[in-house]
């Protein structure tokens, strides 16, 4: 439909920036909930493999489940920080378009990986479970909306030589 000029909102080619501004903070948006989607999957893995025992022991005491806790907990930490610096780039006003492409690429992908090895610390229990497969469902839809993490790879690939700190 033919809009006169008179009546539209910003300059030629303002609706592309507009819309490619607004898939960078809805990235930061579901950067955020694949957070919670891991920080939950790993919360139910904790405390069931405090309860459950083998061998004389909670399973959270034999290293190999261990060390599945320590790099979950790692990881969700390392994306929680990288959702915070997007939304604190944004509140500042500073270019996050970058930032946000990274906090959804590596959150969603945590949120997977978490949920995965949850399932792994439930054992058996996790696979017949409803709530984990819901998890592992709601993980993986977070690597595709908003773009897909082939897409924000490739945004990063193409920016990686401009500053995320620029005015935006």
């Amino acid at each position: 439909m033919k809009v006169p000029k008179e009546n539209r909102i910003g300059e030629d080619g303002f609706g592309f920036t507009f819309a490619m501004k607004t898939l960078s903070g809805g990235r930061i948006g579901i950067a955020s909930q694949a957070l919670g989607i891991a920080s939950g999957a790993y919360e139910l893995a904790l405390a069931y493999s405090k309860e459950r025992k083998a061998f004389g022991k909670a399973i959270s005491e034999h290293q190999a489940i261990a060390f599945k806790l320590a790099d979950m907990a790692t990881e969700i930490e390392a994306a929680r920080l990288l959702c915070l610096k997007a939304a604190w780039l944004k509140d500042q006003n500073l270019n996050y378009d970058q930032a946000s492409a990274m906090a959804k690429v590596f959150a969603s992908e945590v949120a997977m990986r978490t949920t995965v090895e949850a399932v792994q610390v439930h054992g058996g229990y996790g696979y017949v479970k409803e709530y984990h497969e819901r998890l592992m469902r709601d993980a993986k839809i977070m690597q595709i909306y908003e773009g897909t993490s082939e897409v924000q790879r490739t945004y990063q690939s193409r920016s990686a030589q401009r500053p995320s700190d620029q005015p935006g």
